[in-house]
């Protein structure tokens, strides 16, 4: 099986490359533009059968601690909108956007029987292009889209895959809750290190599956 480890820093995923130097690997910046590139890019370039987005996560949910993993099941582009009488409405809204395929209801949800196989909780997610401490602004996304965790590519991983048709899981650890700016109270490290234990764990189960 030809895998494919997307991340965003080369920080989220450095345990892993330890223990498997040789893995293929995409490190494209943070970013759902320079995901969508540099992603495409290497989708032009090379085949895979499974590609794994990795990283850490913020959380919507509070009942997602410090350091615990998830997989995504749906992903939305939660920062494409418009602020408008107290509330966020979304580029389908507002008619700018088509509800075509990949889309589902505005959502881009991962289909893949792997997920009922994997150990973790499944979880909705929200794609944003800013991080921020406004509760108003964090609320708004909340309540539009009811999302359990925050991330910075996940959207564009999941349209990108979804448009190419190659199979995808996304996995996240959660290092902080939403709106937490202060980075002395999130926890990197412990989140780096849950997620580098799960995707080594799920790279050795698909490398042995594949070769037996």
């Amino acid at each position: 099986m030809d895998m494919l480890i997307v991340a965003a820093t080369e920080q989220e995923i450095l345990p892993f490359l330890e223990a498997h130097p040789t893995a293929d690997h995409l490190i494209t910046g943070v970013g759902a533009v320079m995901t969508t590139y540099h992603l495409t890019k290497r989708l032009q370039q090379l085949g895979y059968d499974l590609l794994i987005q990795a990283g850490i996560a913020g959380a919507f949910n509070d009942q997602l601690p410090p350091a615990s993993v998830v997989v995504v099941e749906r992903e939305c582009f939660a920062g494409a909108g418009i602020f408008e009488a107290g509330r966020l409405n979304s580029l389908f809204d507002a008619g700018l956007w088509k509800e075509d395929s990949p889309f589902e209801d505005s959502w881009l949800i991962n289909s893949n029987p792997l997920l009922t196989e994997l150990p973790w909780k499944k979880v909705r997610a929200a794609t944003t292009d800013f991080l921020t401490d406004d509760p108003l602004t964090n609320g708004k996304v909340y309540s539009k889209y009811n999302p359990d965790v925050e991330s910075m590519e996940g959207a564009a991983f999941h349209y990108v895959s979804l448009l190419e048709n190659i199979p995808f899981l996304q996995i996240r650890a959660i290092s902080n809750m939403v709106g937490e700016r202060d980075k002395s109270r999130w926890q990197i490290r412990e989140a780096i290190t849950a997620l580098n234990a799960a995707l080594i764990h799920l790279y050795s189960e698909f490398k042995s599956t594949n070769e037996a």
